[in-house]
């Protein structure tokens, strides 16, 4: 896992810039840094490494092969599968690192080495035979590839603040953006290829991008899709679950390939407690295997009983972290900073604490959960297009799904408010105080705008059905996308590599395969996966019904210290004088939680989270001195 960079212009770089880049990124890549400059100077790459696959000096980058030179990213878990390929075609390999057989793929294949690759990644190879930089990004997006592009330039990076430490790259932002981020903060800020910055752009998920050397214009391509495939939509339940279990087996094989100290995120839910039985299983009795759990002792929050009864039955060795509300606060601006963007919640602290306590305990590499609830249907709110996407009456099942899951359906009341006019709901909430939408909070010009700029479905997901859509637009453009930013954010600020095997494209295209029912029927969520994880799971882990975020006691949070932090930025001249903010409506949020209402720490969250991004990050950057990019 590592930090990437480059540039090129159509004059000589300044040699300063790309140092200054892989500054920025040193907590990416702490094991080795490299710069690779070409003759005429107008091409500079470079390079943060965290060593994981032959961490000997053969894996240093950029690495430079006959007409080639490499800056790359991630990890190819298939790669050994892909140089015994190589092999065979007469290929000659003289490292063991997954770097040479990426580099290798693309001079033997072309794009089409894409193709062959399983992995997370992010790469740029300069290409001098055909005077082209081509760069690809992972099919779900698991690895960052961000870039500025004008007439003169073309730079890329793996994080924002590598970018903006260059002169000309402003830290100007939308608005509405981040509004829509703050009211939905699954989207809005880096869900398509524009990105919050407008001098920033990214690549998407499961693309490439061909630029020319020459006239620095580009071209961005898709080179996979999610799409139904035929062989599977004719297996029996039954068939269909032992296919699944095998599938994930050999996605958490790959993904234990390393040089380095491995082990697991463990939290208790389903996703996480498969993958630490199963890589037991794997790696075989005797063998230590490390899990880390953050824990929030004497709250609803924490959930050690059910990542106790995975410890175990695995026999691993359990690390345990207790996130709390004076170490956020006291952390809160190097979290924004390695964050870069706002966050949704407290639960993203959490989880960066969860890194830490690795690096402390010296694991490198981490498998996680991330990715099962939107592939498999995890949230019982997914329960509503499961039932439109049945062919047959839903009675039995509604009712079913009511017993076990009864805040899962919207109620006639809720229904009905749902249906009202936004502007009359904006209104009513001014004049009562009442309310916990958080457009509610904004100005009617930028409560409307919200509204109006919401992502509509993806063309891709119009051939599944509805259920399958939803999952479709949460995997590719919404809930997941954002998720996987917070893992490799927090991850990286502690040089942690984090893997995830449910976000393995042969699961997708398996489980994307198949009808809805064998998904989420019978009121089970991930029914699929519950059933292929019987005789593998704890009967009480496989049968646990309720789906619990990874989320600290964010109330308490807010009435031991976040609340008088909330009401801090509330009462600030500034916050009026802002123009957004519906000030009337936030001090009488303030008064309803401090009478006990305490949903409302989420609302409250949103100004302080918005307030900390501005202060740590956009301040930050523009009180710091900007590099040339162009010599003189």
């Amino acid at each position: 896992m590592c930090g990437i960079a480059g540039i090129v212009g159509k004059r000589p770089i300044n040699p300063l810039a790309i140092e200054e880049m892989n500054r920025v990124q040193a907590h990416r890549g702490p094991d080795d840094s490299g710069v690779w400059t070409s003759l005429n100077k107008n091409i500079t790459l470079g390079h943060r490494r965290l060593s994981i696959i032959d961490i000997t000096n053969a894996g240093h980058q950029p690495m430079i092969d006959d007409a080639q030179v490499i800056t790359y990213n991630g990890e190819i878990y298939n790669y050994l599968e892909i140089a015994h390929k190589l092999r065979e075609l007469g290929v000659e390999l003289k490292t063991a690192s997954d770097t040479e057989v990426l580099l290798k793929a693309y001079q033997q294949w072309g794009e089409q080495a894409l193709n062959e690759l399983n992995g997370m990644f992010a790469f740029a190879i300069y290409d001098a035979q055909n005077q082209i930089l081509f760069c690809a990004r992972d099919r779900f997006g698991e690895k960052p590839f961000l870039f500025h592009s004008n007439n003169e330039k073309f730079v890329f990076a793996s994080e924002y603040k590598a970018l903006l430490a260059l002169e000309g790259i402003s830290t100007n932002y939308d608005e509405t953006r981040l509004m829509q981020f703050l009211y939905h903060p699954t989207q809005g800020l880096d869900d398509d290829v524009q990105t919050c910055f407008d001098d920033i752009q990214q690549l998407p998920p499961g693309h490439s991008l061909t630029l020319s050397i020459n006239t620095l214009k580009f071209k961005i391509k898709r080179y996979w899709d999610i799409k139904p495939n035929d062989q599977f939509t004719k297996m029996s339940e039954p068939e269909a679950q032992t296919y699944f279990r095998e599938l994930l087996t050999e996605a958490i094989r790959i993904r234990m390939r390393s040089n380095v100290s491995l082990g697991s995120c463990l939290s208790g839910g389903l996703d996480s407690s498969a993958i630490v039985c199963i890589a037991r299983e794997i790696l075989g009795p005797g063998k230590t295997y490390n899990v880390f759990t953050g824990r929030f002792p004497n709250t609803n929050s924490d959930e050690w009983h059910w990542a106790k009864q995975v410890i175990d039955h695995t026999s691993v060795t359990s690390h345990t972290v207790n996130p709390r509300v004076e170490n956020f606060q006291s952390e809160l601006s190097e979290f924004i900073w390695h964050n870069e963007l706002p966050v949704g919640s407290t639960s993203q602290y959490a989880q960066w604490s969860v890194f830490r306590l690795a690096k402390d305990v010296g694991i490198t590499v981490l498998l996680d959960g991330q990715g099962g609830d939107e592939l498999l249907g995890g949230y019982e709110q997914y329960f509503e297009k499961y039932l439109m996407s049945l062919n047959y009456s839903t009675i039995n099942e509604q009712k079913k799904i009511e017993a076990r899951y009864p805040l899962a359906l919207l109620n006639p009341r809720q229904r009905m408010m749902k249906h009202l006019p936004q502007g009359l709901r904006h209104f009513l909430a001014g004049v009562t105080g009442k309310g916990s939408d958080f457009s509610f909070g904004l100005m009617a010009k930028h409560s409307s705008n919200l509204h109006r700029s919401l992502l509509k479905a993806p063309l891709g997901a119009k051939q599944l059905h509805p259920l399958g859509a939803t999952l479709y637009k949460e995997m590719n453009y919404t809930l997941l996308p954002v998720l996987l930013r917070y893992g490799d954010r927090n991850s990286m600020a502690h040089s942690r590599e984090v893997r995830l095997p449910f976000c393995d494209h042969r699961l997708a295209e398996f489980t994307f395969s198949l009808p809805a029912n064998y998904l989420m029927g019978g009121a089970q969520t991930k029914r699929l996966f519950r059933g292929a994880m019987r005789g593998i799971l704890p009967e009480g882990i496989r049968t646990r019904w309720n789906k619990q975020g990874f989320l600290p006691p964010q109330a308490t949070w807010f009435q031991q210290n976040l609340a008088e932090f909330s009401a801090s930025i509330i009462n600030h001249p500034s916050f009026q004088q802002s123009g957004v903010w519906r000030k009337k409506w936030w001090l009488a949020v303030l008064k309803r939680f401090d009478s006990g209402e305490l949903h409302l720490s989420s609302v409250l969250w949103r100004p302080v989270i918005e307030h900390s991004w501005k202060k740590y990050f956009i301040d930050r950057i523009n009180s710091t001195k900007r590099i040339n990019i162009f010599i003189g």
